[in-house]
């Protein structure tokens, strides 16, 4: 039987996730335009919202979902095994009116709170001995809140423009959030082991650059306090040439530009960096 993994069905989520999945060799090509489902290498990778998707891994019926944090805090799995991916990023934020007199999260006992997020909201005032009411929502907070339906609301910060715009302002905040990768505390499948390992190899890639190029052999030893923490270069002789070695290396992509005038100091010619497409560390 084939493991069973859930992508997001829309949104930028999906867009960041296809990509990864795209580099670590995956083809989903044909996954929302012909099929909701896709079965690639023993994975059937299935399309829906990742609210879904952290219920349904709740209930077993999943090996392992994309979602993000806020989803997991609501279905109480934030505790399970997870890779944070770095990107969706956001923060959980209580807030409410500018001119409101609430100025903490105590100030709202009794009061109203809006939320997408009902269940976590909830625990996370009774952690604190705060009594309110909860109203969950599927649409908008911002303006429910700025026309006093809610007293204030929990929600997702990106920028905070939406909470500006409608005149509301942050109280206290709560967890950051981004998208991760989870699966249950029990073993995976096989299948999703080998994903673990490709997604790894594909995130990592995109931070390094393979470095080639030729430099005077006294100048090799050089190179470790240029890169800090290099592991041992690749030394090849040049037909014909005992001034010069060719050095292949692995370097972080920021590490690359910012040194480059050093590589240049050490003599170094014929500096070419190429794009990596998997490293396992």
């Amino acid at each position: 039987m084939s493991a069973r993994v859930a992508v997001p069905s829309k949104g930028r989520l999906r867009d960041r996730v296809f990509d990864l999945l795209r580099h670590a060799g995956y083809n989903l090509r044909q996954l929302g335009t012909e099929n909701a489902a896709l079965l690639v290498e023993d994975i059937e990778f299935i399309e829906m919202r990742p609210r879904d998707a952290a219920a349904w891994l709740r209930a077993g019926r999943l090996d392992a979902a994309f979602i993000s944090t806020d989803t997991a805090l609501e279905n109480a799995i934030e505790d399970w095994p997870a890779i944070d991916l770095g990107f969706s990023r956001s923060d959980l934020v209580l807030a409410c009116r500018t001119d409101s007199p609430y100025s903490s999260a105590a100030a709202l006992a009794g009061k109203t709170v809006a939320t997408h997020l009902p269940n976590w909201t909830r625990r996370w005032f009774d952690e604190q001995a705060i009594e309110i009411d909860v109203v969950a929502m599927g649409g908008s907070l911002e303006g429910i809140c700025a026309r006093g339906l809610a007293d204030a609301i929990v929600d997702l910060r990106e920028t905070g423009n939406s909470l500006r715009r409608n005149s509301l302002h942050v109280i206290e905040e709560g967890p950051a959030c981004q998208a991760v990768f989870v699966h249950p505390p029990s073993a995976v499948p096989a299948e999703v082991d080998g994903l673990l390992l490709r997604m790894d190899a594909a995130r990592t890639a995109t931070s390094r650059q393979y470095l080639m190029m030729h430099i005077p052999p006294d100048q090799v030893g050089e190179l470790e306090r240029v890169f800090p923490g290099l592991a041992a270069p690749t030394l090849l002789p040049l037909a014909g040439r005992d001034d010069l070695v060719a050095v292949h290396l692995v370097v972080k992509r920021e590490r690359l530009w910012a040194n480059l005038a050093d590589l240049r100091e050490l003599g170094a010619t014929g500096i070419v960096a190429l794009p990596t497409d998997a490293i396992l560390e």
